[in-house]
Formats: C-alpha cells, sequence, structure tokens
C-alpha cells in the first residue's frame, strides 16, 4: 500500500522533512517512489511547499496521505 508521507532529513533536533510517496512497509526515511514537497516545522507559522497536482494524482491512484500530510495539503488548498 502507498503513503504519502513525511521522511525526516533533519539534523538532531532541528527536524526538517520531505513529503514524499513510499511503500507502506518501508522504513520512515528509507526508500520511496517520488518526493513532491517539503516541510518546515520551526519556522513560525510552519513553512512549506507541496505540489498539489502531484499529490491528487497519487491519492486518486490509491496513495493514502498520513494526518499531518492531510493538514498540509487541506492548508495548500486554502492558499
Amino acid at each position: 500500500m502507498l503513503k504519502i508521507r513525511l521522511r525526516r532529513i533533519g539534523a538532531k533536533k532541528a527536524p526538517f522533512y520531505r513529503i514524499v510517496v513510499a511503500e507502506s512497509r518501508f522504513a520512515r526515511d528509507g526508500r520511496f517512489v517520488e518526493e513532491i514537497g517539503t516541510y518546515n516545522p520551526l519556522k513560525d507559522p510552519a513553512e512549506f511547499t507541496i505540489d498539489l497536482a502531484k499529490a491528487e494524482d497519487w491519492i486518486k491512484k490509491g496513495a493514502q496521505p498520513t494526518d499531518k500530510v492531510k493538514a498540509i495539503i487541506e492548508k495548500a488548498k486554502a492558499e
């Protein structure tokens, strides 16, 4: 099953995430199919970029976004 989820790449105590499409059985920071955005929770307010067209396309193909990614997609649509 494909998931759209966050992949941590930040340093210790300085999280930074990439939004990726990955197989659910792969490790959080392991293999992924495609990178579709970034998320930086340390900025105030949190800063993110996401390719909405790719996200919608993957969701149509059956990928399930995690709760946090779903919230990011909703915020991106509102902007």
